[in-house]
């Protein structure tokens, strides 16, 4: 069988009652390729006069990647990027030796109601990266490679699958693929890298004839190829993450990751005294929080 290990998840309240879906880190594994932090929020309807905003906080040794399929999310940070994320682009921040960035709702969406819905990942970087400068590169939709392979469609947003490659620059091996898999459609998926997990969206999928519930991450075998379907009579909405394993295990605190505790240790200590750069025209900052890394 292809599938080595399912997660469920958990349910997180960001806040106002904003809640999304954890898949990873897991008790039961870490990361699948370099990603180590899996969120999937909504969809929800968002009704008029509500809105939820991420106010600054900082980030080192890990790149953040948002994809939307609904909505869109005003990005600023500390480079003084100023980004309107819409559905299709992918948006990768290198946080590196330290970023601090906000997420907040467009004023045209405040006061309307509107749709959310989307992915946002935590990728690791290699140990020999970790301290790179800060980036944040935006990578409209229309630049994103899309094909058809056996009746579905592929969008290759990072790495390289089926004889596309994505545009978006990673420092390691890297795999994420948005599928739309129509009902009655089977796809071959080969060993596209070292580690690999299949989540689906908005319905079940058979994974080798074994069925997957949607909001579960099917963690497949190294080395192996499966066959994905549909279970159900409509179409699913799916991903496909992966890449070359972690070089090491990485310690995660609140929003810092390193591969040396001592690192997240400093770098709370300063965010709490401010020396990390700030936003330019953003004045709230996200409190430290009162726990200390394990």
């Amino acid at each position: 069988m292809g599938i080595a290990l399912t997660l469920t998840g958990h349910e997180r309240d960001l806040g106002g009652g904003f809640n999304v879906r954890r898949l990873l880190p897991a008790a039961q594994r870490q990361s699948v390729g370099p990603f180590l932090f899996f969120d999937h929020f909504g969809p929800r309807d968002v009704a008029p006069g509500h809105h939820h905003d991420v106010r600054p906080h900082p980030h080192i040794g890990l790149a953040t990647v948002t994809y939307l399929y609904e909505g869109a999310i005003l990005h600023r940070d500390s480079l003084g990027s100023v980004q309107r994320i819409e559905p299709g682009a992918i948006n990768w921040m290198t946080a590196g030796s330290g970023i601090v960035h906000s997420e907040r709702t467009p004023p045209d969406f405040i006061g309307v109601a509107h749709r959310a819905h989307g992915l946002q990942f935590w990728a690791a970087l290699p140990i020999s990266h970790e301290e790179v400068a800060p980036s944040f590169v935006h990578t409209p939709a229309a630049l994103i490679p899309s094909l058809e392979v056996g009746g579905a469609v592929l969008k290759v947003l990072a790495g390289r699958a089926f004889g596309a490659e994505s545009p978006v620059a990673t420092l390691g091996e890297t795999l994420y693929l948005d599928i739309a898999l129509p009902a009655g459609v089977s796809i071959d998926i080969g060993a596209l890298a070292p580690e690999r997990a299949l989540y689906a969206l908005d319905g079940a999928i058979t994974v080798d004839g074994a069925t997957v519930p949607p909001h579960q991450l099917a963690v497949l075998e190294p080395g192996t190829g499966v066959r994905i379907a549909a279970a159900g009579e409509g179409a699913v909405r799916l991903v496909l993450i992966g890449g070359e394993p972690l070089d090491g295990h990485r310690h995660m605190w609140w929003n810092f990751v390193s591969s040396r505790r001592e690192r997240l240790i400093q770098a709370g200590e300063d965010w709490a005294a401010q020396r990390m750069p700030r936003i330019p025209g953003e004045t709230e900052w996200i409190p430290l929080p009162s726990s200390k890394p394990l």
